[in-house]
């Protein structure tokens, strides 16, 4: 059975999706406050989590950005917060999809499938991917350029191995948002350009190269 953590200080939403997912067949735990949710985190073994982001004690931002530093556990942020800012702040401290409340219990539901989907996908046997002085070692999950290491969010590290699978060939937003975020994505693509400055401001302007090229009005590409 999929175990689920709700990390949620509301009682009514956290009544109701305890509810709702147990009828799914989900087995559920529930926490009220962001320690709380760390805790049961850090000692429990969850398939996923669903966190809210104005909770006491310890806002979701941060709990998600402490439990990566042990897990990868699939996260989905459930929040009132709509604004731009705080949803790129969310998924850039790991957090694998966002969902503004409120929010259709069905749509929750296929972005869990698609989250849990993707995490238990096996990969392709581990190997060394490379390109010039870049490295990605997928049995380490470390990324290297030269001998210096790279701290790289879970989605930036996946944007880039897809990038290094796929080199020499040109990938669509389309694509990119499929591989990494899934079919299930209900969001815009603007996500991809904004992961690719994220990995630019990373790599390519801090090592003053151009690894990743824009193919203007298509796509990205990394080219020998």
């Amino acid at each position: 059975m999929i175990k689920v953590l709700i990390i949620e200080d509301e009682a009514e939403i956290l009544s109701f999706l305890t509810l709702e997912l147990s009828y799914e067949g989900y087995e559920v735990d529930t926490a009220s406050d962001g320690r709380a949710g760390l805790e049961k985190i850090e000692k429990g073994h969850y398939d996923i989590v669903l966190l809210d982001i104005m909770l006491p004690w310890l806002n979701g931002i941060e709990v998600c950005r402490r439990a990566r530093k042990f897990t990868n556990v699939p996260v989905i942020m459930l929040t009132a917060r709509d604004q731009v800012i705080d949803k790129v702040t969310g998924l850039d401290t790991g957090a694998d999809d966002y969902l503004t409340k409120p929010f259709a219990i069905e749509e929750l539901l296929a972005r869990m499938r698609s989250a849990l989907r993707r995490n238990m996908i096996p990969g392709a046997e581990a190997s060394l991917l490379t390109f010039r002085n870049l490295s990605l070692n997928q049995a380490a999950c470390e990324v290297k350029v030269g001998n210096v290491t790279i701290d790289l969010t879970k989605k930036e590290y996946l944007l880039l191995e897809y990038l290094l699978q796929n080199k020499n060939h040109v990938l669509t937003r389309e694509q990119i948002l499929n591989a990494i975020w899934g079919y299930d994505y209900f969001g815009d693509t603007n996500v991809v350009d904004v992961y690719v400055r994220f990995l630019r401001a990373k790599l390519d302007d801090s090592f003053n190269e151009k690894y990743i090229t824009t193919v203007r009005g298509t796509g990205y590409l990394m080219k020998e």
